[in-house]
């Protein structure tokens, strides 16, 4: 049984939306007592993020509710041109899907000569084609949005780069314990104060013991975002913020807890978010 089986709160097919759909599903889950649940939190490609999902979005309601990532999956993203039955690609005028997803093909859909048209999502494109049955537009979306729906596949993997790749990340209520007999990944949240070499500090108390970091993402702290230097010579305004840090090691490993040990020596606020498993399929 896979992540996704076991979790009745991923829909497939969809973009989630960060402002709505992703708190709704972290609050049903809060209060339905879930016990475990995915979370999209970033489309990205090899070269260059893409948006979907905030992180920190989910980050900050990982922190109210007190959640845990117990996991992770990575799920290839295949786009395809749908269309309902009896309709070719001459045919179509025009094309529907997230923004996402449209910007993911606009090689393939300038190709063609199609115009775009943004909805929520890419299974509501498709749902809107089928349902109205149109036929002079077509959607891009996943083959199990063609298969709920009943469209036909006009052509698969109309991607422009075959690399995209969506995580998503497994929450629960209850951390997992940490081993070692596989790779293991940590996930932490942290604050620093302003002030020039803090930030180069505390990636060193990695460095130092050979744990190597996969992601660092940051964002200023919202009630905040910036203040005046204590430095009464220079009257710069500094940001406070937030970083996001995955590393390549087990909280089992002493390694590991002497890094955050010393980290915590100079951090404001630090918070273990989860120490997992590593999901090798898309290695």
């Amino acid at each position: 049984m896979t992540l996704f089986q076991k979790t009745p709160l991923f829909i497939p097919g969809h973009f989630l939306q960060p402002s709505s759909l992703i708190q709704s599903l972290l609050a049903l889950a809060f209060a339905l007592r879930i016990r475990e649940f995915v979370a999209p939190t970033v489309k990205q490609l090899l070269r260059r993020p893409i948006r979907i999902v905030k992180l920190f979005l989910v980050i900050n309601l990982m922190l109210l509710l007190n959640l845990h990532i117990v996991g992770e999956v990575k799920l290839a993203v295949r786009h395809c041109l749908l269309a309902n039955h009896g309709v070719r690609v001459e045919d179509l005028q025009r094309v529907l899907s997230h923004p996402q997803a449209l910007a993911q093909c606009e090689n393939t859909l300038t190709k063609l000569g199609l115009s775009r048209e943004a909805t929520d999502d890419t299974a509501l494109a498709a749902k809107y084609v089928a349902f109205n049955k149109l036929k002079d537009t077509g959607a891009v979306a996943s083959s199990s949005a063609a298969k709920i729906y009943g469209l036909n596949i006009l052509a698969e993997d109309v991607q422009d780069d075959c690399d995209n790749v969506t995580r998503f990340l497994m929450l629960a209520r209850e951390p997992i314990i940490p081993g070692v007999e596989k790779p293991f990944k940590t996930s932490i949240v942290f604050s620093l104060e302003e002030g020039p070499g803090v930030l180069f500090k505390a990636l060193a108390v990695f460095a130092l013991r050979q744990i190597n970091l996969t992601k660092i993402e940051s964002r200023p702290l919202r009630n905040q975002p910036l203040r005046a230097s204590d430095d009464s010579n220079n009257g710069s305004k500094y940001f406070d913020y937030l970083f996001y840090v995955d590393f390549e090691a087990s909280m089992a490993e002493e390694r590991a807890q002497n890094a955050l040990r010393h980290l915590k020596e100079f951090a404001t606020f630090l918070r273990v978010l989860g120490s997992y498993p590593v999901d090798t399929t898309m290695l």
